[in-house]
């Protein structure tokens, strides 16, 4: 049996994420917390509720737990509508909360990657017409600037926008996110807006922090033509791939806003990216279909020999992650994968998904691209959207209902990685055998 180890450079990032409306609890004040009241917008009717307690302090006990498992890093967010509970009042009590979990980062030895925007939206400023009016710019810029300024000491690493892809396809054309709307004219002007929220927060930052490094978190899906030989299929799938991948990090380095029959040039958001963030799942197939305009007429499909997760949302395609970094390379940015995972209650799958994907990291820092780090999804169970709590993704399980946590196997996968700084053969042999073939053949 051959014995090796693919390590990585020295001060790689290796960490997990949070988002906070998914594990503090009770934020009662902002758009998914509405959302989750009416019926029929969650799964099964969930709601967040206390989520996984860290306004009520269990951060210090997960944040231990991952530096226990020799994480260097890790990824969370700021909820707006804590931190700006009304449109003309600061929290500072949130604020110093805030700044505690950043110190407590530090003083765990984790870097702390901070995210400002990560879905949910303050309720009053969703009841002045949120992301489609022109003045969420001022208004972001102006709540970034109070974050920056309050986290200074302890963060120098932060991205403005989660997936904003993501928020405006489900929020403004699909309608399965707040606020459910499916109106093309408002997802071309939601883009906009937040192309120059991004912008004025990146120019913000730098004024607090010259030597802050600010980026997006941008959701790449990889797709392929259902039917290579089909014309429609590979228009359908170009035309998916260039609308949901480059829209948002191709303005941000050039400065034109392209979208189908629309093209517009908004100069003062181009080059406003120290880094790129890639937050990858899985591949799909793409197949043309007339019927489907609210899906840029196309159906989306698994490979049908592929591994699933337990859900069947995400389909095991490690490639596709060495593919997303490949077409990051276009932007000429340094790179952090700040998203990869898996949901899997039964820690089945978990394992296997973790070394394939880090290996297809490897094979990009082998040739030089620029990969400075790596974050899981997630480092607990907590709540997922409009799926509720019907996906676990936690490296630690969480009991909803006594809040207890229970680590999983592929904890000790994970932190193993992490203190080698790489993947050795021993490690695949002792918890993905069966991949053993593949990864040392």
């Amino acid at each position: 049996m051959p014995h090796a180890t693919f390590h990585f450079p020295r001060n790689f990032l290796w960490g997990s994420a949070t988002s906070s409306h998914q594990v503090e609890g009770n934020n009662t004040n902002n758009t998914w917390w509405a959302w989750e009241q009416q019926p029929g917008r969650i799964l099964n009717g969930d709601k967040s509720g206390l989520a996984c307690d860290w306004w009520g302090g269990r951060w210090r006990e997960d944040f231990d737990r991952a530096a226990e498992s020799n994480q260097n890093t890790h990824r969370m967010s700021i909820e707006w509508s804590r931190i700006q509970p009304e449109p003309d009042r600061w929290d500072e009590d949130a604020l110093d909360n805030y700044r505690e979990m950043a110190r407590g980062l530090h003083a765990r030895n984790m870097t702390p990657l901070i995210t400002l925007h990560h879905y949910s939206d303050p309720l009053w400023l969703a009841e002045a017409g949120g992301w489609e009016e022109s003045d969420v710019v001022n208004r972001f810029e102006t709540y970034a600037r109070k974050v920056v300024d309050a986290l200074r000491e302890y963060a120098t690493l932060w991205i403005t926008i989660n997936e904003p892809n993501l928020y405006v396809l489900f929020g403004y054309l699909m309608g399965t996110w707040p606020p459910g709307k499916t109106q093309v004219r408002s997802l071309i002007k939601v883009t906009e807006n937040m192309l120059r929220a991004h912008a004025a927060a990146y120019h913000a930052i730098h004024d607090i922090q010259p030597a802050a490094k600010v980026g997006v978190a941008h959701h790449y899906r990889s797709a392929r033509p259902a039917k290579p030989w089909f014309p429609l299929d590979r228009l359908a799938t170009a035309l998916q791939s260039g609308t949901l991948n480059d829209t948002f990090p191709r303005a941000l380095k050039n400065g034109r806003l392209i979208l189908p029959l629309i093209s517009k040039r908004i100069p003062e958001v181009a080059n406003t990216q120290d880094f790129l963030g890639i937050n990858y799942y899985t591949r799909e197939l793409v197949a043309f279909d007339p019927l489907k305009p609210n899906m840029l007429f196309t159906h989306q499909y698994f490979r049908p020999d592929v591994e699933l997760s337990e859900n069947k949302w995400i389909a095991n395609e490690p490639d596709g992650l060495f593919e997303a970094l490949g077409w990051a390379r276009k932007f000429n940015l340094p790179i952090i994968i700040t998203e990869n995972g898996i949901e899997d209650s039964q820690d089945i799958l978990r394992s296997q998904y973790m070394l394939q994907h880090i290996h297809q990291v490897w094979r990009a820092v082998n040739f030089n691209w620029p990969v400075l780090g790596y974050v899981w999804w997630s480092l607990i169970d907590n709540f997922e959207w409009e799926r509720g709590w019907t996906q676990r993704y936690g490296l630690w399980e969480l009991d909803c209902g006594t809040q207890a946590r229970r680590k999983r196997p592929s904890v000790d996968l994970y932190a193993e990685i992490c203190r080698e700084n790489g993947i050795s053969s021993d490690m695949v042999q002792q918890y993905a055998p069966k991949i053993f073939d593949l990864m040392f053949p």
